[in-house]
């Protein structure tokens, strides 16, 4: 008789609904699941603690076992360091990239597999596809969801062992499930923002690490307007906190971050969310990273600057030191410090991080 190999999956629970689900889909699909509760901020700024009750509460509910990790080193030194560092060179960091990268599918990967453990799997919404170039991303069935953009860092080795479990389910049917099969977190709220800065104040917690330099806001023709806390504090396109009221002989327009001026210490704003100084076709990358093949020359790809973006018509051009992606259509607000993701069709090829935007 011959004996039935049954399948090890080792789920990242995040005491949140959609993680809560993937581990109950893999259940029923007859894998052996084991949970495991990542710890990787150690101070108390997020809602680690709460989020590690729910996790237990899930695991107690699905009768299956809960690990609790200490990934806080690894976080510290190769996702919040980065982080840090990205300030001082005068960037907008994206930290969940990293996380995912560096954390998630690198540590949590290791430790899955170093416990024998067939693969891991989580809840973001995206699906797995393998075709000539290899294994990679696609688009989930729900497109208001797409967590392509935070994954496009990860390699062939990390996506080998991995499993997506909500890439077939739109947002309310992952709801709806939680609530038919009782689970406790059916009803509770998706997370937002950076975890360790939680309930905190962005520049409050920024002031706990960095050294802020205060100096002068301008308009576009160096007119002074006020002073800024520190050009870390700001990002392009920012509308709100820049501290600019009403001045005189000029139109009744919301003020936005043009440009971050380091060498002389000021922040450039202008007038009017559609500003032609707010607008840019080309930006710079130094290295792009293909989650498989890199695509064909003269291939028909799109791009995204920014999460929830709708992809954008662009073509790559190399240059001297890097790559310049050029769109259709000039984008808004280009950030250096994010990452510009590449699409083609339904694919998620991959991506690089935005060093230098270009008019």
């Amino acid at each position: 008789m011959a004996t039935i190999q049954t399948k090890t999956v080792y789920v990242g629970l995040s005491g949140g609904v959609d993680s809560a689900v993937a581990a109950y889909l893999l259940q029923k699909q007859g894998y052996v699941v084991t949970a495991v509760f990542m710890q990787n901020w150690d101070q108390q700024a997020c809602s680690a603690h709460q989020d590690l009750v729910d996790a237990q509460v899930v695991c107690e509910h699905l009768g299956i076992p809960l690990e609790v990790v200490n990934f806080a080193n690894a976080y510290w030194n190769e996702v919040f360091e980065q982080f840090l560092a990205a300030h001082k060179q005068g960037l907008t960091p994206n930290p969940d990239i990293l996380c995912n990268s560096k954390i998630k599918f690198k540590h949590f990967l290791h430790y899955a597999r170093d416990r024998g453990a067939d693969y891991i799997a989580t809840g973001h919404y995206a699906r797995l596809v393998d075709n000539d170039r290899g294994r990679v991303l696609a688009i989930p069935r729900d497109k208001s969801k797409d967590q392509t953009y935070f994954l496009h860092a990860l390699n062939q080795d990390q996506l080998r062992d991995v499993i997506f479990p909500l890439a077939d389910l739109d947002k309310a049917s992952v709801r709806e499930l939680a609530k038919a099969q009782q689970l406790p977190v059916h009803a509770k709220k998706d997370s937002m923002g950076i975890c360790f800065i939680g309930n905190k104040n962005y520049q409050a917690f920024l002031e706990e690490y960095m050294l802020a330099r205060p100096g002068d806001i301008v308009d576009e023709k160096g007119h002074l307007l006020g002073r800024h806390k520190g050009l870390i504090f700001y990002t392009l396109g920012q509308r709100k906190g820049i501290g600019i009221g009403g001045e005189k002989a000029r139109p009744d327009a919301a003020w936005y971050v043009a440009e971050k001026d380091f060498l002389h210490n000021r922040l450039i704003v202008v007038q009017g969310g559609e500003h032609p100084l707010l607008f840019r076709h080309h930006l710079y990358c130094a290295h792009i990273h293909w989650i498989g093949c890199p695509p064909e020359e003269g291939a028909s790809l799109t791009a995204k600057i920014r999460y929830r973006q709708l992809s954008q018509v662009c073509h790559i051009e190399e240059v001297s030191g890097g790559y310049r992606i050029v769109f259709s259509e000039p984008q808004r607000a280009i950030t250096p410090g994010q990452y510009v993701v590449f699409y083609q069709n339904e694919y998620c090829l991959g991506g690089g991080e935005i060093r230098l935007t270009l008019s």
